[in-house]
């Protein structure tokens, strides 16, 4: 199945549908058949791959095309993250903390188990997720 995503003025996703590979044997003729069916001749549809083979990311509604670099562009998730240009991705503005507790033991490989952090949008800082006791 191949996965075409609706772009809006602002290339903003507006909708995403699936055609059957009968059908979208190519993006130009997914997008053909697109057009017709909504009958909306000039709508703008680029195809998009759920397992990220191209375009970057899989697109979403609220998710941006940027044309120069032929990528779509996840929504930013929180204030402060910075869209690192190699990867597409966003990331926080300082990076997930490493740190283990020695209380947790390790998991099935041996190794350590990792504290557990979230960030918290108002300090633009992780905050540790204190474990669970087990019974």
């Amino acid at each position: 199945m191949a996965h075409f995503a609706k772009l809006d003025e602002n290339n903003v996703v507006t909708q995403v549908v699936v055609v059957s590979n009968d059908v979208a044997t190519n993006e130009e003729a997914g997008v053909s058949f697109l057009r017709e069916l909504y009958k909306e001749p000039t709508a703008n549809w680029k195809q998009t791959s759920y397992n990220r083979n191209f375009r970057k990311n899989f697109a979403g509604v609220g998710c941006t095309y940027d044309p120069n670099k032929d990528i779509f562009i996840l929504q930013k998730p929180w204030n402060g993250w910075i869209l690192n240009e190699t990867t597409s991705e966003w990331e926080p503005p300082t990076p997930y903390p490493t740190t283990y507790n020695d209380n947790l033991g390790t998991n099935l490989e041996g190794e350590l188990i990792r504290d557990k952090y979230k960030w918290n949008n108002e300090t633009e800082s992780w905050e540790h997720i204190p474990p669970v006791p087990l019974p």
